[in-house]
């Protein structure tokens, strides 16, 4: 397991924590593969009925960390890192939690439409879409997920505009379940997810299936469709010049 990713048991809860906090958590494929690890392994325990994601320092995740992705292996591999876990995330069975503060930016965003629960911390919570503006199309089934959550109109605006949504405009529009002090998120996440983990285990794991029931195929093709497109795009002139842009403001 990385040390960029931390994994610890509470009883009937997994907590996964991204540790690269002098990166705002940007997600590196070493990471992503202990991710996908993490998950596995909180699916095949049988006394885990919870997994509660967070972040290190100020932000819960930047999303990709550019520099690292680029250097890796073709985005459309099967065995890609960064596939490898979210369609992990899709397909888990456990209930999902995610506690979310500061800039969340990319996969950040798009992760929690896989996440059951959402807790947000109130001032520092801002969600952006920058797939766009960097030439990209967005991922993670996020086309398929985020209308159908929010509406067409909300998710336009978020995917295609990229402007940024604080914590009370995520509540309002259903991605965030709650919000409150950002000094008391982690304290709120960990109560949600002590009250799941005491629900019957068999009738929480039914729920989730029936709640999630009809969409598990529209979301895995949905996936591949976007993944092909992502490849494309990755060779465009588009996000060459992005990248570009990018690396000069550093």
């Amino acid at each position: 397991m990385s040390e960029r990713v931390i994994v610890t048991y509470r009883g009937a809860v997994c907590e996964v924590r991204l540790n690269r906090p002098e990166k705002r958590n940007a997600l590196t494929l070493e990471m992503y593969r202990a991710l996908a690890e993490a998950i596995a392994t909180a699916e095949a325990l049988d006394e885990v009925r919870v997994v509660l994601l967070s972040g290190e320092g100020a932000c819960f995740t930047a999303g990709n960390d550019l520099k690292d992705f680029l250097a890796g292996p073709p985005i459309d591999d099967p065995d890609h890192p960064t596939g490898r876990f979210v369609r992990a995330v899709a397909a888990m069975s456990k209930v999902l939690i995610a506690a979310v503060h500061g800039p969340t930016a990319g996969l950040g965003l798009t992760l929690l439409l896989h996440c059951d629960l959402v807790v947000a911390a109130e001032r520092s919570t801002k969600l952006l879409a920058p797939f766009v503006q960097l030439g990209l199309v967005p991922e993670a089934a996020s086309t398929l997920l985020l209308p159908a959550l929010i509406g067409q109109q909300r998710a336009a605006e978020l995917l295609l505009l990229g402007e940024p949504l604080d914590a009370p405009a995520a509540k309002a529009c259903g991605l965030v379940n709650r919000v409150v002090d950002d000094e008391g998120l982690m304290e709120e996440a960990r109560s949600l997810a002590e009250a799941v983990a005491c629900r019957p285990r068999e009738a929480v794991r039914a729920a989730k299936r029936l709640l999630r029931h009809g969409r598990t195929q529209d979301v895995a093709g949905r996936m591949e469709e976007e993944l092909r497109e992502f490849a494309a795009r990755l060779k465009s002139e588009e996000f060459a010049a992005a990248v570009q842009a990018f690396f000069a403001r550093r």
